[in-house]
Formats: C-alpha cells, sequence, structure tokens
C-alpha cells in the first residue's frame, strides 16, 4: 500500500532565489569548520561572502537558513526562537560530524544564536557581527502579542546601506513580523542568562555608523564584559550599515574572521 500526501497550496513555500544554503569546503583544512548565521529576516545570502573567503582559506563553510526565513512572513510569522535555535543546532551537529574543530559566527540574530549556542555547546571560537546585547526601551514590547493581532507586520526602518550596489543584490523580507519581535524578546533574554557561560575566543565586529545599533549603546561592551572569555577581541569599522557582512566595508570583516579562525587552531 503508497503512501499518499496531500500539500495545500499555501502550506508550501520555496526559497527565494539566490537565498538558498550553502556549503564550500575547503582545501587545505576541511577539518576546520564555520558556521554561519545570517540576520531576522535575511538570508543566508548575507553570509555568503564570507563562507566564499573562509573556504579560500581553506576552511569548510557552512550557512544555514533559520526556520521561517528565505521563504514567506506568513512562515516567519509561525516560528519561535526555539525555531531558530534548533536550525542553528542542526547546522552545528553536522559540522562536528565532519569537522575536528567547530567556529560559530553570526550577523545580528544570528550573533545571538552563535553566542547561545557557545553557552551550550563546545565551539573553538565564536565571531559576532552587528549583534544587539539587548533591545530598545520601546514600551510596544510588553505588548507585542497584542499588537500582532491587528498589526501582523511592521514596515522595515532604513536600510542603513554605503554600498548601494550590495543593498540592490541584498535578499530579505519586505517587512517584519511583529509576533517575531516577541521571539527576539525571549531569545535575548536566553542569551544574556548564559554570556557567563560563553568561555570560547570571542571576536565582535561592529560598524559606527549602524542605524540599527547605535555604538552609544554599548551593545558591544556589555557582550564583552559579560562573556567569561579570557581571549576577546573587537573590531570597530567605519563606513557600513548593520549588514556588515555584505556592505562597503566587508573584506575587512572577512579578513578578520579568517585571522581569528587561524590565530585558535595552531
Amino acid at each position: 500500500m503508497g503512501w499518499s500526501f496531500l500539500i495545500e497550496e499555501n502550506e508550501y513555500h520555496p526559497i527565494l532565489t539566490r537565498a538558498e544554503p550553502f556549503l564550500f569546503i575547503g582545501k587545505t583544512r576541511p577539518d576546520i569548520g564555520c558556521l554561519l548565521i545570517h540576520g531576522f529576516t535575511g538570508t543566508p545570502l548575507e553570509m555568503r561572502g564570507l563562507g566564499k573567503h573562509l573556504a579560500k582559506e581553506g576552511y569548510t563553510a557552512l550557512g544555514i537558513r533559520l526556520a521561517g526565513h528565505a521563504t514567506s512572513l506568513e512562515e516567519m510569522a509561525r516560528t519561535r526562537w526555539t525555531d531558530w535555535f534548533s536550525s542553528v543546532v542542526d547546522g552545528y551537529e553536522m559540522l562536528q560530524a565532519a569537522c575536528e574543530r567547530v567556529f560559530v559566527m553570526g550577523l545580528s540574530l544570528g550573533g545571538i544564536l552563535a553566542l547561545t549556542l557557545a553557552s551550550r555547546f563546545p565551539v573553538a571560537g565564536a565571531a559576532v557581527f552587528s549583534t544587539p546585547h539587548h533591545l530598545p526601551n520601546d514600551p510596544r514590547l510588553r505588548y507585542i502579542k497584542l499588537i500582532a493581532l491587528f498589526k501582523p507586520y511592521f514596515p522595515k526602518g532604513s536600510p542603513g546601506w554605503f554600498d548601494q550596489d550590495a543593498y540592490s543584490r541584498h535578499v530579505c523580507y519586505p517587512a517584519d513580523p511583529t509576533r517575531g519581535f516577541g521571539e527576539l524578546v525571549k531569545l535575548v533574554r536566553v542569551m544574556r542568562s548564559g554570556l557567563s557561560q560563553v568561555k570560547a575566543p570571542l571576536l565582535a565586529i561592529y560598524s559606527r555608523q549602524d542605524p540599527t545599533l547605535s555604538a552609544e549603546d554599548g551593545h558591544m561592551e556589555a557582550i564583552l564584559n559579560e562573556v567569561s572569555s579570557d581571549d576577546k577581541s573587537s573590531i570597530w569599522i567605519e563606513g557600513s550599515g548593520h549588514v556588515i557582512t555584505s556592505d562597503a566595508k566587508r573584506q575587512i570583516v572577512y579578513e578578520a574572521a579568517s585571522i581569528f579562525v587561524s590565530a585558535h587552531i595552531k
């Protein structure tokens, strides 16, 4: 007796063009794995350039797709922070099975998830880019579930890109799911509760012109102060917006990430 499956038309959402997850295997040190995690409403494309660079340096780079991302806003609105973290753990387990050591790197939401992973699993190092330590003191966040009932999506704020060609190639959702902000609140709380358990080497990179995370709000300093890593380094860059892995100074991020990995595998 055969199996038959019925999938309603509105249940399946294909992955957006150019937003697919990726795996690049380096030639000289394929035993060193780098897990790359994109940002909120973003796609693996944000980390693809970094993945290619790390592979050219000889490492294995896996760019995962977080649950609910790179398909449709409706699908993302149904996902929870635990679904996002499960995506990260799946990627980590895949790399750990194939590599001797695993580094985790994340942009924004991806950085939150990277730190959460590093607080619970043994990683060789963690690199975070444009990663919030806390969310804005916005009273709407207290009532986000109620707000989501009558306003399911919010328009995106100013992207703040410096490289307009890179911005034109960027792939992300055109709006933010309101329920997603509620999940961010929960996830940030989980991340912060585990920062003291992060003992792996840490690299933090931020832009002084980031319109999403103001340099004056102390996100980088707070994360560096609260982790227990003995080996901590940080870089401020100039001339990029929030998506520093794709914007004008992305090569600085790429070089810093590969140097970070190289320094901790000898």
